[in-house]
């Protein structure tokens, strides 16, 4: 229940940002009003000893979240997206939070498993390691199967994980709805949207068997990509708590070191990961959205392996479409094109200037274009763009934060291994292919034919639909209201009011 109950965890959370440092570094990087500042700090102060004092070796956001638990680290990683939402620094602060925690016993794993695989762990796996790494919704297993020797991952939720994530969602939630109340301003970005996102999120990843399916899917969209391969989902040892998947032996991305040893070209494998995201993202529309070095290895024969798929992108066609004409505009330093492109997908209000927001486009790209090929930046390109977007209304859109914090990453991996990389340079092949592809007329004729296919469908039901539409439109049905009695009225009144004060009280002690 989203109610005035979450407001005890409330006060914990902002007692931890005050005691972490981190509530002041929040505050400033959301250009926070000095009134709210001055209320905010002042009412947390009193109930810093209520709040976790974290590890004083983080920085004081991420500190902060790892104190308060296993959701508010998930939290932090879905935030560490939201640039727009919690500022730059914060963002970048959260984007390295360690999600390790303390490992649970190895019986309660087996356990589990046996519980979930109907059969003791002994005759599934002739062999099952200690946990090898333990983050905030599972951890990891080396075993082998007793059937084919192959060794394999064996991913286990944590206990009782389920219960904790949905208590801490529905303060989450109640916070949102308490920040839109008060500051009208902050619905630009979404507040409950941004929760919504991570429930999501997290409730896929608290069912390992949604995990195992994207595994799946990603597997058969990517079987032909070259040098990238996946572990095999072995679905007959998987279920809601446990998942089994080939062993990914390899060389993790993060050793640069390990890499050169090996004789593997660092400068071809920057490249290849961000060309293999990109056409991940722009042909499937289904991408590895969590694609960071410890996510990432390179197998013997130089293959980039891909593993942990808790957490994937979805983008539908048209949005690929217009993503890679950004994206095509920028590298051709169009603004004009990339700025009608924005007015033609309705990011930015139709009452704004096209022309305007063109000449701010260039204020953002000319300066990073400008820039050293070993300079040139996706992050700040970005940031920048965030900055120029709010500035012309345009609203947060959910579906493209993900891909674009995901391109921020990516561009990490690439430059850690190339850190003279042009990003620019090496997407060029990739975006124009799609360009051709999916933007001239042979993909004008493949959606017409789309289009003809779905009349053909439901062309004979048409004209009645046409003319029930119209006998609809012209004869109008009064919508009922439902009556409502003086002590209904009362009620309601009383609880409204009781609500609005149990926020305000919240928001402040928040």
């Amino acid at each position: 229940m989203r109610g005035p109950h979450n407001i005890l965890r409330l006060i914990r959370t902002g007692a931890t940002l005050e005691r972490t440092g981190a509530m002041g570094l929040i505050l400033d990087e959301m250009k926070a009003p000095n009134a709210l500042r001055v209320v905010l700090r002042t009412l947390a102060w009193p109930f810093r000893w209520l709040g976790e004092e974290g590890d004083p070796n983080m920085p004081p956001a991420p500190r902060a979240l790892n104190a308060l638990g296993p959701a508010y680290i998930k939290f932090g990683q879905i935030l560490s997206t939201r640039p727009d939402v919690v500022g730059a620094e914060v963002a970048m602060q959260l984007r390295v939070l360690q999600d390790k925690l303390p490992p649970f016993p190895v019986e309660i794993a087996k356990k589990m498993v046996k519980e979930e695989l109907g059969r003791p762990v002994e005759e599934v796996y002739s062999e099952f390691s200690e946990p090898l790494a333990a983050a905030s919704i599972a951890q990891v297993h080396k075993a082998r199967l007793s059937e084919t020797g192959e060794d394999v991952a064996v991913k286990v939720l944590r206990p009782n994980v389920e219960k904790a994530f949905r208590r801490d969602i529905d303060a989450f939630y109640f916070a949102a709805k308490v920040i839109e109340f008060l500051s009208p301003s902050s619905r630009r970005l979404r507040p409950t949207d941004v929760v919504a996102h991570f429930e999501g999120v997290v409730m896929g990843e608290l069912d390992l068997r949604l995990e195992a399916s994207a595994a799946s899917e990603f597997a058969d969209n990517t079987k032909d990509d070259a040098g990238f391969t996946l572990p095999e989902v072995k679905w007959g040892y998987s279920g809601r708590r446990v998942m089994t998947m080939g062993w990914a032996e390899g060389i993790s991305l993060a050793d640069t070191e390990a890499l050169d040893l090996a004789g593997h070209d660092r400068t071809e494998l920057g490249a290849r990961v961000l060309q293999l995201f990109l056409s991940h993202a722009l042909r499937d529309g289904y991408f590895h959205a969590d694609m960071h070095h410890g996510n990432l290895k390179v197998a013997a024969n130089g293959d980039i392996i891909a593993y942990d798929f808790g957490i994937m992108g979805n983008i539908d066609e048209y949005t690929r479409r217009v993503y890679a004409e950004i994206l095509y505009g920028f590298i051709r330093k169009d603004y004009r094109r990339v700025a009608e492109v924005h007015f033609e997908a309705g990011y930015v209000p139709a009452d704004r200037e096209v022309e305007e927001f063109a000449r701010a486009l260039r204020a953002v790209g000319e300066p990073i274009f400008g820039m050293d090929a070993t300079r040139i930046s996706m992050a700040k390109l970005l940031a920048y763009l965030f900055e120029v977007t709010e500035r012309f209304g345009m609203e947060t859109r959910t579906e493209l934060i993900l891909l674009q914090r995901t391109m921020v990453v990516v561009e990490g991996v690439a430059r850690s291994l190339d850190p003279h990389i042009n990003i620019w340079e090496v997407a060029r092949p990739v975006v124009e292919d799609y360009i051709k592809t999916n933007l001239g007329p042979k993909a004008a004729l493949r959606d017409f034919a789309k289009t003809a296919k779905v009349l053909g469908r439901f062309g004979p039901r048409l004209p009645g639909l046409v003319e029930a539409a119209l006998v609809a439109q012209a004869n109008p049905k009064p919508i009922p209201q439902p009556k409502r009695r003086l002590k209904d009225i009362a009620i309601g009144g009383a609880v409204g009011a009781a609500a609005v004060a149990a926020a305000w009280t919240a928001t402040n002690i928040h």
